[in-house]
């Protein structure tokens, strides 16, 4: 299988996080996968007019392209031009070779929440009228209408992150290759499921502060963070706490709150990204996967059931009470 990578309006930090990946390297998995790294313009040896007469080859069908991995948001500025963004030596832009070359591709896929739903790059008030490649935030309908599907028969395939995990990527093109990606394999922002349907929440070493409600009052705190720090990991799609990056780390796991980093329109929470909304007290989030008035009721039961042991540790930024050691209530 052929795969040709395409860089439009983000950071790179996609690919950087690729690069990361362990048993299988990148190279590894996708050699093992039988795929073909036709170009990506920061890992490939083909620049200027070579890599130019490879994407017109492409372009034209002359070499079949069966996916086609698109990274960072697209600028359709100034007045739906695409011109903030050209790509150097062709006379055209970004926006205009993505759209020419998803129309040849089998599958398409956005790599990253910039590529997915526009992401950072759309964040503050949205200059460059950045998009996804088939959401404008949360809005189905981006770059590519809601209705495309690649010659394969899937919509954009969104492996959503910020940046993007990178057994995300490789297990998303392992499937593709071996033909066991469907429809159904997707959830309703067509992101890969085998890592939306789990919640950030889920494996997060702050569990047993979570259960009892026990919450961290500064960020270098061991405490739950979703009561006062902003953490919506029990609402956040991915299994980063499941399968931790480099084997080792997570934001939680590093002592930060989750953002929510795989959803649209994460950029802009219209709060600080470490406080938590309030209403009456009450978080304004509250977790997904269970009834609102369950959680308050189980909430206030856990606060009331707290050890002494969890609530001195949740406010400390070390374990100042360690479990063997008897306290008194």
């Amino acid at each position: 299988m052929n795969l040709l990578w395409i860089q439009a309006s983000g950071c790179g930090g996609c690919t950087m996080s690729l690069l990361c990946a362990e048993g299988p390297t990148a190279v590894e998995a996708l050699s093992d996968a039988g795929i073909s790294l036709l170009w990506h313009p920061a890992l490939s040896r083909e620049t200027g007019a070579e890599a130019l007469a490879l994407l017109q080859a492409v372009e034209a069908g002359e070499i079949p392209l069966d996916i086609l991995c698109v990274e960072g948001a697209i600028a359709r500025g100034p007045r739906g031009t695409g011109r903030y963004q050209m790509l150097s030596g062709t006379g055209r832009s970004l926006m205009d070779w993505t759209q020419a070359l998803a129309a040849k591709a089998q599958h398409v896929v956005a790599v990253g929440t910039c590529a997915a739903y526009g992401g950072v790059t759309a964040a503050g008030g949205n200059p460059s009228d950045a998009c996804g490649l088939q959401y404008d935030g949360a809005l189905p309908g981006g770059l590519l209408p809601a209705a495309f599907r690649g010659r394969a028969g899937l919509p954009v395939i969104n492996i959503a992150g910020c940046p993007t995990h990178p057994g995300w990527v490789t297990e998303t093109l392992m499937l593709l290759a071996g033909g066991a990606l469907a429809a159904g394999d997707l959830d309703g922002l067509q992101r890969p499921r085998f890592y939306a349907d789990n919640l950030v929440h889920h494996g997060c070493p702050k569990n047993e502060f979570y259960e009892y409600k026990a919450s961290a009052r500064e960020l270098s705190d061991l405490g739950c963070m979703m009561e006062n720090l902003g953490c919506i990991g029990t609402q956040a799609v991915g299994d980063c706490n499941i399968r931790p990056w480099n084997g080792e780390g997570s934001c939680t796991r590093g002592g930060y709150p989750c953002i929510n980093c795989t959803a649209p329109e994460f950029e802009d929470p219209r709060h600080a990204f470490t406080e938590t909304p309030k209403l009456a007290g009450i978080p304004v989030g509250l977790p997904t996967d269970m009834p609102k008035a369950w959680f308050m009721a189980l909430a206030s039961l856990s606060k009331a059931a707290t050890p002494d042991r969890i609530g001195r540790n949740a406010v400390a930024d070390r374990i100042v009470v360690p479990p063997t050691l008897r306290t008194k209530k």
